[in-house]
């Protein structure tokens, strides 16, 4: 069976393996992939450690007795890498085993074995796959550190502190090098904009980014539904929500679980993260974080990302980081006004306090691939290549994976100012204020909890696919253009048989502008100097108009969304020659 029926290929050894070779490697590298996190970390890690060196050869042994192994097939044979199952490490007897796994059973041989985290150190305990017990996480097995084979990669001398202290056996065994995954992120700062943008942020919007480890005292494990319920408090205009989640829970649950669990989520617009690589871009791209006590929240406060905790396990090892991180940031009341805490949160300055537990658990910034590549060429009896240092690389685009908003619970308001009206519209996706347990409701006289008297109604694309959804709302829109304005005159009266509980139907024009038919036949055209944007925000303009007694011919306005405001004109047509204007 070959690597794309899902097992890993039988790899050429000793003499045989000359026969077959093209670079003439003197030394090599196996890698242990055992789960999808660890051999995602090894994936990153490696390629600037080896970089260009036909010296060294690299195989990937894969593991297959990790509860979370599932998917680490997939990302090898994504990557090219090539394979060999875990029974045949022994005869392939490496010069190196490197692993971001400590959880490993290595065969009896004289090579060295280094360790790397997979996250930021040994910061929480897990369950022991060999026993009924928690362990520490990022400890090796006694009887390898025993034979003098197991070096541990730590990223600060205090984790050097903490493992003596846990393991005494571990004296001599650690290696700081410093986080090269933190030197990445920070290298690669300057593109937070860029990768905004890639996940689809709009550039005056803010970015928020939930991030949930695994088991069940993590955030998903204790708030399943903060997603949409965050998504039913932020106003859509103002907002944009991404999720990251930890590659145990995706190899533990498959992607079907999660993506059925948070299907109100998506169709709210959740940016649901891709679990390999995607998540330090998207980390970037935060305006806030909303964490646990995984390693990204860890990393969000040593970027100085404004923070808020969502849950905190009682697994984080007490004097870590991550524990005083715990005792430190302040926590998001799932139950309280999400909408004002992360404005608050948004809105305040790292403290001193987070700054320094972040500086307690890092070291040698800008180092750790120097470090690495020569403790790495130091195991392996090899003077390193030349006295170039490993590239620091920055990261690539950031890809997510999100349903399309199709359906608004929309609210407005209506000052004066200027001499003219301002309707100030505040737009929440339905589907999550559905599963929030948020009334929404056609043309109801009361705001929502949103905000102050007012207009609530609502209003859906074309495309909604829920019918509960599409048949009780008010306003209804398309979001592709009209050709001409006789296509939307057409697209607005079939819209409008086709709901006959709709009040009103929207589309723009491919030409400029926008045109808003009502029930009774008539036609309103909306003229909007400013940033183009969908159909839904001239159908909550006229519908304020039509509900606040506001004249629909000649009247100019201000429309407020967010942080932006535009100049307005309306102008009416009746629906029959010579028929009066109609004020609303």
């Amino acid at each position: 069976m070959d690597a794309s029926a899902g097992m890993p290929l039988r790899v050429p050894v000793g003499r045989e393996a000359l026969r077959w070779r093209t670079f003439g490697g003197v030394r090599t590298v196996v890698a242990a992939a055992r789960t999808v996190t660890s051999t995602a970390r090894l994936l990153e890690t490696l390629p600037p450690l080896v970089r260009g060196d036909a010296r060294v050869s690299t195989v990937f042994a894969y593991d297959p007795t990790s509860a979370f192994s599932d998917g680490v097939l997939d990302l090898l044979k994504d990557a090219g890498c090539r394979t060999a199952p875990w029974a045949q490490l022994a005869d392939i007897s490496p010069d190196l085993l490197i692993s971001a796994s400590e959880n490993i059973e290595v065969p009896e041989g004289d090579w060295p074995v280094l360790v790397l985290p997979h996250g930021v150190g040994f910061q929480k305990t897990v369950p022991d796959s060999r026993a009924d017990r928690s362990r520490l996480s990022g400890l090796v097995p006694d009887s390898l550190l025993e034979s003098g084979r197991a070096w541990l990669a730590v990223s600060h001398p205090a984790q050097e502190e903490q493992l003596l202290g846990v393991q005494p056996k571990a004296a001599g065994r650690t290696l700081v090098i410093g986080d090269p995954v933190l030197d990445e992120l920070r290298a690669t700062t300057p593109r937070s904009a860029e990768f905004r943008a890639a996940l689809g942020v709009p550039r005056d919007h803010r970015l928020i980014v939930l991030s949930s480890t695994w088991g069940p005292t993590s955030l998903l494990g204790t708030h399943h539904d903060l997603p949409v319920r965050l998504l039913s408090a932020l106003p859509y205009d103002a907002y944009r929500v991404a999720a990251i989640i930890h590659p145990n829970v995706w190899a533990s649950h498959g992607a079907w679980q999660i993506r059925t669990l948070l299907a109100d989520a998506l169709d709210a617009g959740l940016l649901l993260i891709p679990p390999v690589h995607a998540w330090r871009p998207a980390l970037l791209a935060a305006d806030a974080l909303v964490g646990d006590h995984g390693s990204v929240t860890l990393y969000g406060a040593a970027l100085g990302k404004p923070l808020l905790l969502g849950a905190f396990g009682s697994d984080a090892v007490p004097g870590t980081a991550m524990h005083r991180l715990g005792r430190t940031a302040a926590f998001l009341d799932p139950r309280g006004d999400l909408h004002a805490q992360i404005e608050s949160a948004v809105a305040g300055r790292p403290s001193a306090s987070m700054s320094g537990i972040a500086a307690g658990a890092f070291t040698h910034p800008g180092q750790a691939l120097v470090r690495l590549r020569t403790a790495v060429y130091d195991l392996l009896r090899l003077p390193e290549p030349d006295d170039t240092p490993p590239p620091l690389l920055t990261l690539p685009r950031p890809d997510a994976h999100g349903g399309t908003v199709t359906s608004w619970s929309v609210t407005t308001t209506v000052s004066a100012g200027n001499g003219r009206p301002t309707v100030t519209v505040l737009r929440f996706p339905a589907v999550a204020a559905v599963a929030a347990g948020a009334a929404v409701a056609a043309g109801a006289d009361d705001m929502s909890a949103h905000g102050p008297a007012g207009f609530t109604h609502l209003a859906c694309d074309e495309e909604e696919r829920d019918t509960r959804i599409s048949e009780s709302a008010a306003a209804l829109f398309r979001h592709r253009p009209s050709t001409t304005p006789t296509a939307g005159l057409r697209w607005t009266t079939d819209t409008l048989r086709r709901f006959p509980g709709s009040y009103l139907a929207a589309t723009a024009l491919t030409a400029g502008g926008y045109l808003v038919g009502l029930r009774e036949g008539d036609l309103v055209e909306v003229s909007i100097t400013g940033p183009t944007t969908d159909a839904g925000l001239p159908a909550a303009l006229v519908y304020t108009c039509l509900r606040a007694g506001i004249p629909l011919d000649g009247t100019s306005l201000t429309l407020r969304v967010g942080t932006v405001e535009a100049d307005v004109v309306l102008r009416f047509r009746p629906a029959a020659p010579g028929a009066p204007a109609r004020s609303g």
